[in-house]
Protein backbone atom coordinates (compact mmCIF):
# COMPACT_ATOMS: atom_id res chain seq x y z
CA UNK A 1 0.00 0.00 0.00
CA UNK A 2 1.34 3.42 -0.95
CA UNK A 3 1.78 6.07 1.72
CA UNK A 4 0.15 9.47 1.96
CA UNK A 5 2.36 12.47 2.62
CA UNK A 6 1.10 15.89 3.72
CA UNK A 7 3.37 18.93 3.29
CA UNK A 8 2.38 21.96 5.37
CA UNK A 9 3.86 25.21 6.71
CA UNK A 10 5.46 25.12 10.18
CA UNK A 11 2.45 26.77 11.86
CA UNK A 12 0.29 23.66 11.41
CA UNK A 13 2.07 21.61 14.05
CA UNK A 14 1.52 17.86 14.09
CA UNK A 15 -2.18 17.78 13.18
CA UNK A 16 -1.95 15.24 10.39
CA UNK A 17 0.59 13.10 12.23
CA UNK A 18 -2.03 12.52 14.90
CA UNK A 19 -4.11 10.79 12.22
CA UNK A 20 -1.21 8.51 11.30
CA UNK A 21 -0.24 10.29 8.08
CA UNK A 22 3.34 11.26 7.27
CA UNK A 23 3.60 15.04 7.60
CA UNK A 24 6.46 17.33 6.69
CA UNK A 25 6.44 20.92 7.89
CA UNK A 26 8.57 23.11 5.63
CA UNK A 27 9.20 26.70 4.63
CA UNK A 28 8.12 27.59 1.10
CA UNK A 29 11.49 28.75 -0.21
CA UNK A 30 13.88 26.54 1.71
CA UNK A 31 12.29 23.17 2.41
CA UNK A 32 9.65 22.53 -0.23
CA UNK A 33 11.87 21.91 -3.29
CA UNK A 34 14.10 19.51 -1.35
CA UNK A 35 11.17 17.54 0.07
CA UNK A 36 9.50 17.29 -3.34
CA UNK A 37 12.72 15.99 -4.92
CA UNK A 38 13.05 13.40 -2.15
CA UNK A 39 9.45 12.23 -2.31
CA UNK A 40 9.29 11.67 -6.06
CA UNK A 41 12.21 9.24 -5.67
CA UNK A 42 10.38 7.28 -2.93
CA UNK A 43 8.55 4.33 -4.54
CA UNK A 44 6.30 4.01 -1.47
CA UNK A 45 4.87 7.52 -1.81
CA UNK A 46 1.60 7.46 -3.73
CA UNK A 47 -0.16 10.68 -2.72
CA UNK A 48 1.29 14.08 -1.90
CA UNK A 49 -0.95 16.74 -0.40
CA UNK A 50 0.59 20.23 -0.46
CA UNK A 51 -0.83 23.14 1.53
CA UNK A 52 -1.60 25.92 -0.96
CA UNK A 53 0.10 28.51 1.27
CA UNK A 54 3.41 26.90 0.25
CA UNK A 55 2.80 27.35 -3.47
CA UNK A 56 3.68 30.45 -5.41
CA UNK A 57 3.32 30.57 -9.19
CA UNK A 58 6.82 29.25 -9.94
CA UNK A 59 6.63 26.43 -7.40
CA UNK A 60 3.19 25.42 -8.62
CA UNK A 61 4.56 25.16 -12.16
CA UNK A 62 7.40 22.92 -10.93
CA UNK A 63 4.87 20.69 -9.14
CA UNK A 64 2.80 20.36 -12.34
CA UNK A 65 5.95 19.40 -14.30
CA UNK A 66 6.84 16.88 -11.60
CA UNK A 67 3.38 15.30 -11.88
CA UNK A 68 3.99 14.39 -15.51
CA UNK A 69 7.10 12.36 -14.59
CA UNK A 70 5.81 10.80 -11.36
CA UNK A 71 3.40 7.88 -10.95
CA UNK A 72 1.70 9.33 -7.85
CA UNK A 73 -1.00 11.94 -7.33
CA UNK A 74 -0.51 15.52 -6.11
CA UNK A 75 -3.38 17.36 -4.42
CA UNK A 76 -3.44 20.97 -3.23
CA UNK A 77 -4.94 21.45 0.22
CA UNK A 78 -6.91 24.72 0.48
CA UNK A 79 -5.61 27.18 3.06
CA UNK A 80 -7.57 27.11 6.31
CA UNK A 81 -9.09 30.12 8.00
CA UNK A 82 -11.35 33.03 7.15
CA UNK A 83 -9.42 33.92 3.97
CA UNK A 84 -10.51 30.65 2.39
CA UNK A 85 -14.18 31.65 2.57
CA UNK A 86 -13.83 35.35 1.77
CA UNK A 87 -14.55 36.57 -1.74
CA UNK A 88 -15.46 34.09 -4.45
CA UNK A 89 -16.31 30.48 -3.69
CA UNK A 90 -13.10 28.45 -3.40
CA UNK A 91 -14.27 25.79 -5.86
CA UNK A 92 -15.19 28.46 -8.43
CA UNK A 93 -11.77 30.03 -7.97
CA UNK A 94 -10.06 26.70 -8.64
CA UNK A 95 -12.17 26.20 -11.78
CA UNK A 96 -11.39 29.71 -13.00
CA UNK A 97 -7.71 29.08 -12.44
CA UNK A 98 -7.81 25.70 -14.20
CA UNK A 99 -9.71 26.74 -17.31
CA UNK A 100 -8.65 30.37 -17.51
CA UNK A 101 -11.87 32.30 -17.04
CA UNK A 102 -14.65 32.85 -14.54
CA UNK A 103 -17.43 30.24 -14.40
CA UNK A 104 -20.69 30.79 -12.60
CA UNK A 105 -22.10 27.58 -11.15
CA UNK A 106 -25.78 27.30 -10.32
CA UNK A 107 -27.24 24.35 -8.48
Amino acid sequence: MKKIVIITPPDTGAGFRLAGVTQYTVDRDEGLPAILAELIKDPECGLMVIDERLLDEATEQKVREMETKWQGVVVTLPAPGPDATAGEDHAAGLLRKAIGYHVRLSV
